[in-house]
């Protein structure tokens, strides 16, 4: 078992989630229950399955759930494009976030590795 809280790709994802969350308090009320929930649901499901999976006691548990949050990266990173398309968000916002998700995406990637090679 690992202490989620002590990995960098992990606190980022959670500023990143906090980050979503106060964006998308502009987006169209209309947007609530529709893009505003998903990017929401998203967001928080990064940090959510990077601390479940260090809480799982196997490498392999470990990296399914990292390989979970990896997708959500990828549902993500379209969700804030169809925000920059639907001008939600401006080109700097978008630009800064998927670069971020791009980071923490290698960083999820790279850690998984080094669960491959310690058995």
């Amino acid at each position: 078992m690992r202490d989620f809280t002590q990995l960098e790709f992990w606190s980022r994802s959670h500023q990143l989630t906090l980050s979503i969350y106060k964006i998308t308090n502009n987006f169209p009320k209309e947007e609530l229950f529709g893009l505003t929930s998903q990017m929401r649901r998203s967001a928080a499901s990064i940090p959510t399955n990077i601390a479940e999976g260090c809480g799982r006691s196997s490498p392999l548990d470990t990296k399914r759930f990292f390989t979970i949050a990896s997708g959500s990266i990828s549902e993500l990173q379209y969700q804030l494009l169809l925000s920059k398309d639907l001008v939600y968000i401006n080109n700097q916002q978008f630009k800064e976030l998927s670069e971020e998700l791009t980071s923490i995406r290698k960083m999820i990637y790279r850690y998984s590795q080094k669960l491959s090679s310690n058995p």
